[in-house]
Parts: C-alpha cells; sequence; structure tokens
C-alpha cells in the first residue's frame, strides 16, 4: 500500500507497512506529475482519496489515470460541488425535501431572525475549523467579518449522529448508523453503532439528492425536539474517521470498497452490522525518530 501526502511530517506517511510518498498538494503545478509519477513508479493499482479538496482535479485525471492502469472510482463534478459548498449543499437537499439547518448568504442575513442562535463557518470549510457560535443578526454579521468565505446557518441540537454509507455503482446503499457519543474538534472520539428506521430513510434520500457514489459519511442531528426528528448537515464524500466502528460492528466496508473499485460489484450483505457496538478513540505517540530530519524525504 502507498500512502501520499503533500506535507512530510503527515503522521500518516509513518503507518507501519505503508509506502509514504510526498506530493505536491492540490492545486500547485506539480501536482498531476507528481502524482502520475508516484503511480507509474509504484505500478499503483488503485486510487482512494480522503481529501475532498482534491476530488475535482482527479476527476480530470481519469483519463491519464486510466492510462497508467490505475482504477478510480469518483463522484460526479455536480456531486463534488453539492458536498463541498454549504450553499450548494442547502439548495439540493432543500429542493428535494430534506430537514437541514435553515442556511444564510451575508448578504441575507436581514431575513435571519432577530434572537436565533447561528453559527457561522467557511462556506467551503470542513471539521470545525473557523467556527463561531452566536446569537442574533447583528452577532452574526461581526462573526463573518473574520471567518473567510462564510455562511450562516441556524444552530442544530440534538445528539449528533454519523452514517458511514457505501453507494455501489448501481445506486444500491449501504448505511451504517452511528451516534456520536465524545466529540473534540470535530472528531469523533467515542460513537456507537445504533439502528433508527427513519434516519437511515432520511440518510438514504439525501445520498440520492447529492448523487454521492462510493464509500462516503453523512453527518446529522437526531433531534427528537423538531417535526422532522432528524437533521441532515452535510455529506463528506470520503470515510469518515471513526469508520472502525462499522467495522469492528460487523460491516466490510472497506473489502466491499476495493470490490466495487475492482470488480464494480458491491456484495451489499456483507454491510449488515450490529447495533451497540462502542468504539474509543485516543491520540497515541506514533513514532520517535532520532536527528533533526524526521519529515518524509520521498
Amino acid at each position: 500500500m502507498v500512502g501520499v501526502d503533500a506535507d512530510a511530517y503527515a503522521n500518516g506517511l509513518r503507518l507501519p507497512g505503508l509506502i509514504p510518498r510526498v506530493c505536491a498538494p492540490v492545486g500547485h503545478a506539480d501536482y498531476t506529475k507528481r502524482l502520475l509519477e508516484v503511480c507509474r513508479e509504484q505500478r499503483v493499482d488503485a486510487l482512494i482519496s480522503t481529501v475532498q479538496q482534491e476530488l475535482p482535479q482527479l476527476v480530470s485525471l481519469v483519463p491519464a489515470l486510466d492510462r497508467v492502469g490505475v482504477a478510480t472510482w469518483l463522484p460526479p463534478l455536480q456531486s463534488i460541488t453539492a458536498c463541498t459548498d454549504k450553499a450548494a449543499f442547502h439548495r439540493v437537499v432543500t429542493v428535494a425535501g430534506l430537514p437541514t439547518p435553515a442556511t444564510w448568504l451575508p448578504d441575507q442575513l436581514d431575513t435571519v431572525p432577530a434572537d436565533a442562535e447561528l453559527v457561522v463557518k467557511p462556506r467551503h470549510g470542513h471539521g470545525s475549523q473557523g467556527v463561531i457560535f452566536c446569537r442574533g443578526r447583528e452577532q452574526a454579521q461581526a462573526a463573518c467579518l473574520v471567518v473567510a468565505d462564510p455562511i450562516v446557518q441556524a444552530r442544530a441540537r440534538g445528539r449528533e449522529f454519523t452514517a458511514d454509507c457505501l453507494v455501489g455503482r448501481d445506486g444500491r446503499t449501504s448505511v451504517i448508523l452511528r451516534e456520536r457519543l465524545l466529540t473534540k474538534g470535530g472528531l469523533a472520539f467515542v460513537t456507537r453503532t445504533i439502528t433508527d428506521g427513519h434516519t437511515d430513510s432520511v440518510v438514504r434520500a439525501t445520498l440520492t439528492a447529492v448523487e454521492a457514489t462510493g464509500l462516503v459519511c453523512v453527518q446529522g442531528f437526531l433531534a427528537d425536539h423538531t417535526p422532522d426528528r432528524v437533521l441532515v448537515t452535510e455529506v463528506n464524500l470520503r470515510p469518515a474517521g471513526a469508520f472502525l466502528a462499522a467495522e469492528a460492528a460487523g460491516a466490510d466496508l472497506i473489502g466491499q470498497l476495493l470490490a466495487g473499485l475492482l470488480a464494480g460489484a458491491v456484495d451489499h450483505s456483507r454491510l449488515t452490522y450490529r447495533p451497540g457496538v462502542t468504539l474509543t478513540k485516543y491520540i497515541d505517540t506514533l513514532v520517535v525518530t532520532n536527528g533533526a530530519n524526521h519529515a518524509v524525504s520521498q
């Protein structure tokens, strides 16, 4: 297995058994050249991206990757836009009639309820980076001055959930639901698999609306105090950080991702799972080296 990152200090490059390679960041003039070099040198069979920001570039590279024998399973550009632009996501799911927090751009703040609980976040951001919680339009206007390319949303309340999902090339979908019991910095440190028929249906409808394919994750809130009971906040076109909870509960996510990537067919009977499986993560020291040069040089 070859691991590629733009940061020579990335901890993932130090994982045991991985062939580490450093690539230019997406958007850099050498990104395409370096990525194709790695694929040729290492005789890569398939490519899986865990970084949404590089997906548009990878879609444009599919013909070149095909020529060097690299299999890909990438979403269409309209799906990438819907899942990386929070304003576009709100439009798509609202048109589909799905429950999601009310959303405004900075020039629409005059329509925000005067005393509403709000969250201001980067329109193209991820995780909890650059997020400011506030109340009312005046505070939201001030927050918009310090958040890059901001968007304003009604603050969601309830129990956070993640759905690990595998959408086959034929559109058939498997969903593994998890409640996020402890979240730090946007990452679930404690999560437990659950079942809920209504939430499952909303997740599936959301994936259809955004035209997702492959291994993705859906995030939202179990909001029992609202008429819809569920609020969907985002779809990430990548595996979730705590997807191992789904694997521990019996769902063969990675095995079936590879089956769909290399053979084109997903065996959804291998993606059933047990509720009540709890995963707890913690931060650990991965490796210690001697000397000043700790970065991966290749």
